[in-house]
């Protein structure tokens, strides 16, 4: 199926963060466009909740008369290559802050995930830096980049420095009791 062209393909119809997937950042035939941007259809054919907004004419599923429909249930209890934690919660956050906002706050996440991918993976941990940073307040990443930089210091190999960035995740994660593994769908 062919799909109409969303205007912010980083944040999908059904509400998880496009633009902090780890797909999103990869270079090479994996890598995705986001919900609906240039190249989706021939990454993702055959996308349900896709088609049914389009049909109802909506951006976003939170915005259906019917949402949530049927197709949300379970929807934040297993991960894909992106975290599903928030899916149902960054639905509400964009509702109550507005679209404008909350679309502004992730491309905020979306710079900070860049800089912690060009300046801080060693090539491990780009999964955990895209769950990190979907998962934790915007504020709180700003003051964890801000300690990254207190603590590299000059000379610095790559993975101290990603070890550095790892850690204060983490603690940040810890301190606001948030877990940052990826969650397997449960077996039937």
């Amino acid at each position: 199926m062919e799909y109409k062209r969303r205007q912010y393909p980083l944040f999908s119809a059904c509400g998880l963060n496009c633009g902090l997937c780890p797909r999103y950042h990869t270079d090479g035939i994996s890598k995705c466009p986001g919900c609906g941007g240039e190249g989706f259809s021939e990454k993702h054919p055959a996308c349900g909740v896709l088609s049914c907004c389009q049909r109802h004419g909506i951006e976003y599923c939170c915005l259906c008369r019917e949402y949530p429909c049927r197709k949300f249930e379970g929807a934040d209890t297993a991960d894909s290559f992106i975290t599903h934690k928030n899916q149902l919660k960054d639905f509400e956050k964009a509702k109550s802050i507005g679209l404008d906002t909350y679309e502004a706050e992730l491309d905020a996440k979306v710079g900070i995930l860049k800089d912690l991918l060009t300046g801080f993976d060693d090539g491990r941990q780009k999964s955990f830096f895209c769950t990190a940073v979907n998962l934790l307040d915007l504020q709180d990443l700003k003051n964890v980049m801000q300690q990254i930089e207190a603590e590299i210091r000059h000379g610095d190999t790559l993975k101290e420095k990603s070890g550095t960035a790892a850690r204060l995740l983490k603690t940040m994660a810890e301190k606001r009791d948030v877990s940052l593994q990826l969650r397997k769908k449960p077996k039937s």
